[in-house]
């Protein structure tokens, strides 16, 4: 079989990592970040909290694999933007290295942030979902491929604001499916600003969720 080639910089890959030896060690990975939502801290702080989520967690459990810089910001963009499908593997292995130094429980489902059928029709299909099926296979987790809709087609939150994004996406989600007591992560390309994660969470907590993560390969 030929070998695979670098996502990153086209070079030869002997396995299936989908990044080569040299961009996998270029890569910006967030080693200490919040534990409630993954954004960045000083690498010389003992804490594990920022000081947003001391007052509010934002969930339960956050992790993302890398800072949301220049190759990351390709991998991504090229998933949504261009369908470069084959991303979706490498940013899920991306996300599967990170779990595994972390002290996280585990989960029972995974929740890949929807796409409004709107959206959903233009793109083609969803990048959580993509990302996210690959992780469950990795993990040996189910991914919900129903019962989370988005019912409202809400702007593009890269365009907004940090307050316009909040009033974007509330109320943009539904539920329909019984989550009484389940350990679930919420899958998403990128955590920015949790606006859009927090959203899914409520839904997901007032459908009895007892533990609610939020998991992408890129935190900006």
């Amino acid at each position: 079989m030929w070998p695979e080639a670098c996502a990153l910089c086209a070079a030869a890959t002997p396995d299936d990592r989908g990044i080569c030896d040299g961009c996998r060690t270029d890569l910006a990975w967030l080693t200490h970040s919040c534990r409630h939502c993954a954004l960045a801290l000083a690498p010389n702080t003992a804490t594990t909290v920022c000081r947003h989520c001391q007052r509010a967690p934002a969930f339960d459990r956050a992790v993302a694999a890398c800072h949301y810089d220049e190759a990351m910001a390709w991998l991504v963009g090229s998933l949504k933007f261009r369908g470069r499908i084959a991303h979706a593997r490498v940013l899920a292995r991306l996300l599967t290295e990170r779990l595994a130094s972390t002290d996280g429980p585990g989960c029972d489902l995974l929740l890949p942030v929807p796409l409004h059928a709107a959206s959903f029709r233009r793109r083609g299909f969803n990048q959580a979902e993509r990302i996210a099926h690959h992780l469950g296979a990795r993990l040996g987790v189910p991914v919900a491929v129903d019962g989370l809709r988005r019912v409202r087609d809400t702007r593009r939150q890269s365009t907004l604001s940090v307050a316009e994004r909040a009033a974007n996406v509330r109320g943009a989600f539904a539920c329909d499916r019984d989550l009484t007591g389940a350990r679930v992560a919420i899958v998403d390309d990128v955590i920015t600003t949790t606006r859009t994660a927090r959203s899914v969470a409520a839904v997901a907590r007032a459908a009895g969720a007892a533990h609610v993560m939020c998991l992408a390969p890129a935190r900006a």
